[in-house]
């Protein structure tokens, strides 16, 4: 029997990322973050895990983290990570002095002292991009400084089987290796690409015959069968769907919304409407015959590509590949920023995947 790999996740937020691992067979030891509600989703969802609540802009903690892996007796093999570097990211202003920068450096501290064999830290394209790529650079040289070889690369996660437009760079290392790690190739094209339909079409409507928006039950039936791959994927361990309550939009929003055609944005809207939006995604209807976009942290921006209302938790989670039976916690805000915050598991999934390759059993 092979060796099961263990993995450690920082920032770790609701676990997408590790989730994948999970998913690809790694034993996910711990999570480690800030947000309380986030780590009770990832407790409930990673096997035996432990989840952490320590905050890592106090390099103190990192002791506290390498104690308890120690106590535990546990030889770490891969550790995995999302550090927030919003200075990089496209979605706000871009401040190379924003402190949330150095936040990486807690992973690169932690691996010189629990020296795991591979290290995965997942950022904004930004990172690449931003003054000639001084974040990814400094992330590499860091990490080079204590023996590991880093080989970035951006993936586009439609080419992976997600169905949404989200592209994200990963850095991967492997220690004291001269070789570096070899992405894996994209599976799909752009002809095949999972679209909104395909990944939330058969979740139930929350609509009622007249066209009126209900929120619905905690557990709800599925409205029909698993027509695809993808959504046969999403059911396999669930039978009913969780998380999965709408928002009611105010009457002026409601007919701003029915005004927008499929796949279109507030500039669709008549004229006397578009000047009062200004966010370029305001009012943005998914388009049913391609991936969604980005999903955000809640900004009710984005709408069912059918329904005149936003995409609920669920379909959200679905939208990132998170499979049904991964229930989040805390109230529907939280949960919105938990889902918009992660990783897609499935992208997760590859890259451990391809991962275990170059790990010693």
């Amino acid at each position: 029997m092979s060796k099961k790999f263990t993995c450690v996740d920082l920032f770790s937020g609701a676990g997408g990322l590790s989730r994948g691992f999970y998913d690809a067979g790694y034993d996910v030891v711990l999570g480690v973050d800030f947000d309380e509600a986030a780590l009770k989703t990832f407790k409930d969802n990673h096997g035996n895990a432990e989840a952490m609540k320590l905050d890592l802009f106090d390099h103190s903690n990192i002791e506290r983290i390498v104690s308890y892996i120690k106590q535990k007796n546990i030889d770490l093999d891969v550790l995995v990570g999302g550090p927030p570097c919003q200075g990089f990211s496209i979605a706000g202003p871009r401040d190379m002095n924003d402190k949330r920068n150095s936040l990486y450096l807690a992973m690169v501290k932690l691996a010189d002292k629990l020296k795991p064999q591979a290290v995965v830290l997942e950022n904004v394209p930004g990172m690449l991009q931003t003054n000639g790529g001084i974040g990814a650079n400094r992330i590499i040289e860091d990490f080079k400084g204590i023996g590991y070889t880093i080989t970035p690369k951006l993936l586009y996660a439609p080419d992976y089987g997600i169905p949404q437009i989200r592209k994200r760079v990963f850095f991967v290392g492997l220690r004291d290796s001269e070789t570096e790690f070899e992405f894996p190739e994209a599976i799909l094209d752009s002809k095949h690409y999972i679209t909104c339909e395909d990944a939330i079409g058969d979740l139930p409507s929350l609509q009622t015959d007249e066209g009126e928006i209900i929120y619905g039950e905690e557990i709800q039936e599925y409205a029909k069968p698993a027509v695809n791959d993808y959504q046969k994927r999403m059911r396999s361990n669930s039978s009913v769907v969780q998380n999965h309550i709408g928002s009611i939009p105010i009457e002026k929003t409601k007919k701003m919304i029915s005004l927008i055609p499929e796949g279109k944005n507030y500039k669709a809207l008549p004229e006397e409407y578009r000047g009062l939006y200004k966010y370029h995604e305001a009012l943005t209807r998914y388009n049913s015959k391609k991936p969604s976009l980005t999903i955000n942290t809640g900004h009710r921006s984005h709408f069912h590509y059918m329904y005149n209302r936003i995409p609920t938790v669920r379909e959200s989670a679905r939208l990132q590949s998170f499979p049904d039976d991964f229930i989040f916690y805390g109230n529907k805000s939280q949960q919105y920023k938990q889902v918009g915050n992660a990783v897609p598991p499935m992208l997760g999934y590859v890259v451990a995947t391809k991962l275990k390759e170059y790990l010693r059993g």
